[in-house]
């Protein structure tokens, strides 16, 4: 710790609200705990559940970092008591519980991954919040039929691209909800089989055509519920991850049963420490070889530094962005 400077910069709220609530601000320099690591920050990610937060519904789980940015990549700095499997210099990127939106972070040694070969540091930033996310839902101690249906909605975003290139290097057939012939383009060029614009197109039928869906995957909410129920086949799972159109919802519930449906979803956030260590070696196992492989690569729409992070709020919240959108600490 001695070579590293007494101050960091950092994005603070001033209140909750909008975008324009984040400011640049100094805080004192971290030290790791036992068991974290030290990362000097290239990059960090931003998701949607740092909108949430910022806007304060959405507060850190007890005794994480009050700061936004759940995701991050750098330079591992120093170790923490007890800290095993790293070493200073190390280059990785991270689940963070909250804190990612600054110069230093400490994170759990068994939350951090090595960056995939063929990936860049920066780019390495966007890869943990998501792929953490869709794995541990989708696909961790699941078995989807091989050559499987599997419905993405929202596929130009973060969570939709990495469910995309997963679904697709795992074998099965990509459906996905977009707005756009561009975001369609995206989405085919990520591997998906079929786009549906959801502007011009019902996908409830479109999905029953094809049989029906054995995994959907959803962050809209609202009626999508009820439709969703409908475009799936007998004993699939629907997996909800975020309610963009709302979390209150009339539906009928005979049509689960009658298909014996599972519906399911998670926060990733609020999940015990030693179930993201579980997901991050699975991970290091099963995906990230994928990416030396060509089978995956980083999908990255905007880079801006940290002292822009109203601007890159604003950028998810137009919701025309087509991949992760990265704070970077190098102006």
């Amino acid at each position: 710790m001695a070579d590293l400077p007494a101050t960091m910069n950092v994005v603070e709220l001033r209140e909750f609200g909008g975008p324009e609530v984040q400011y640049l601000a100094a805080r004192p320099m971290i030290a790791p705990r036992a068991g974290e690591v030290l990362i000097r920050v290239t990059a960090a990610g931003v998701n949607g559940p740092d909108l949430v937060q910022r806007r304060g519904h959405y507060p850190p789980p007890k005794g994480a970092s009050d700061l936004l940015g759940l995701e991050v990549s750098g330079e591992i700095v120093a170790l923490g008591e007890g800290t095993r499997g790293w070493q200073p210099g190390d280059r990785v990127c991270a689940l963070t519980n909250g804190g990612g939106y600054a110069e230093y972070v400490a994170v759990r040694g068994d939350h951090c991954l090595p960056i995939p070969d063929g990936v860049n540091e920066t780019d390495a930033a966007g890869l943990p919040e998501t792929f953490f996310t869709v794995w541990s839902n989708v696909f961790l101690d699941q078995t989807i039929p091989e050559g499987g249906n599997f419905l993405v909605h929202g596929g130009s975003g973060g969570i939709g691209s990495t469910a995309i290139q997963l679904g697709a290097a795992m074998g099965l057939n990509v459906f996905t909800t977009v707005d756009s012939p561009e975001a369609a383009e995206f989405a085919t060029k990520l591997g998906a089989r079929r786009t549906i614009n959801y502007l011009t197109e019902d996908f409830v039928p479109i999905c029953r055509e094809a049989g029906g869906m054995d995994v959907i995957l959803d962050i809209i909410g609202g009626d999508y519920v009820a439709r969703n129920v409908k475009a799936a086949r007998h004993d699939a799972r629907i997996v909800q991850l975020a309610f963009n159109l709302g979390s209150k919802v009339e539906i009928d519930l005979m049509p689960v049963m009658l298909k014996r449906l599972t519906y399911t979803g998670s926060t990733l956030r609020s999940r015990p420490d030693d179930f993201k260590a579980r997901v991050a070696q699975s991970l290091r196992d099963n995906v990230w070889p994928l990416f030396a492989a060509g089978n995956l690569t980083p999908v990255t729409h905007a880079t801006l530094p940290l002292s822009d992070a109203a601007e890159a709020h604003r950028m998810m919240e137009s919701a025309r962005h087509h991949g992760k959108i990265l704070l970077t600490t190098k102006n």
